[in-house]
């Protein structure tokens, strides 16, 4: 199955000058979702995770799907305000502005295994921010993981010490 086929580009999105990577096509294709889902797994070097970490919003799509397959626990990393027990947060760079993440502070314990995943590898800001937050709470990052990568914006350079792997390259 070629996932590009089910990957559309829309122009201008969220501001002029960015070409937003659509995955809705590939979501709403039930056979596209099921080999997405597994290719995403098979990318996962170590199998022994504790916790499979998801960004706000399109990393909870196949995050959790990930974290069940791995019998793994699912964290949530969110914009502010939007977890309700106590949160530490990081700020980062995106390629159209600035944002913060937040994470439960008692969401990952100290030595826990945690696989990252995220739909999109741009620049880097949200993962590196996400490992930031990881490694304050104690957890091993033990992989980074994308649905795609948009490799002209370098953004495997903010995470040079994890190891990164994508499914789709642009």
């Amino acid at each position: 199955m070629n996932l590009n086929d089910y990957i559309r580009d829309i122009k201008d999105f969220p501001k002029e000058g960015i070409v937003f990577k659509d995955i809705t096509p590939l979501l709403k294709n039930a056979e596209a979702l099921k080999y997405t889902t597994e290719a995403l797994f098979n990318l996962i070097d170590d199998k022994e995770i504790d916790k499979v970490v998801g960004m706000e919003s399109r990393g909870f799509i196949f995050a959790p799907l990930l974290a069940s397959k791995l019998n793994a626990g699912f964290v949530p990393v969110r914009k502010p305000g939007k977890l309700p027990a106590d949160t530490i947060q990081e700020t980062y760079a995106l390629e159209y502005g600035t944002d913060v993440l937040e994470i439960h502070t008692d969401s990952i314990k100290k030595g826990d295994k945690v696989l990252i995943h995220d739909d999109v590898l741009a620049t880097g800001g949200t993962a590196s921010a996400v490992c930031k937050l990881i490694e304050a709470l104690g957890g091993e990052i033990v992989q980074c993981n994308f649905l795609l990568e948009l490799d002209f914006l370098n953004g495997k350079d903010k995470l040079e010490k994890h190891k990164v792997k994508s499914l789709l390259h642009y």
